[in-house]
C-alpha cells in the first residue's frame, strides 16, 4: 500500500476535504448563495477525485505490478478482474 509519507499526504488531503464538506453544510445552514455552495461542492468533489486517482495509481504500481510479476496465474487473473471491476464502477470506461 502507500508508504508513510504518501499516507500522511493523503490523510492531510482528506482532512481538507472534510473541512470543505463541513463548509458546504454551514453554507446551506446560512442560506448562502447557491452558486457559492455549488463551487464549494465542486472543489470538494475535485479534491476527492484526486485522492482516488492517487490511490488507483499506487494500486497499479504496487499490487497490480506485483501480481503481474508473480508466477501465480490465479493471482494475476484475480487482479486483472478486480481492476476491470474498478474501472467499470468508478470510471465508466467499460460497459
Amino acid at each position: 500500500m502507500l508508504n508513510e509519507d504518501g499516507k500522511k499526504k493523503l490523510l492531510n488531503r482528506i482532512r481538507r476535504i472534510n473541512g470543505q464538506v463541513d463548509a458546504v453544510g454551514r453554507m446551506l445552514e446560512n442560506d448562502e448563495y447557491c452558486v457559492d455552495v455549488l463551487m464549494q461542492i465542486s472543489a470538494a468533489t475535485g479534491a476527492l477525485a484526486k485522492v482516488g486517482q492517487i490511490v488507483l495509481e499506487n494500486h497499479l504500481k504496487t499490487c497490480v505490478a506485483n501480481a503481474m510479476q508473480n508466477s501465480d496465474d490465479e493471482d494475476r487473473d484475480a487482479k486483472l478482474e478486480e481492476l476491470i471491476q474498478v474501472f467499470r464502477k468508478y470510471a465508466g470506461v467499460l460497459d
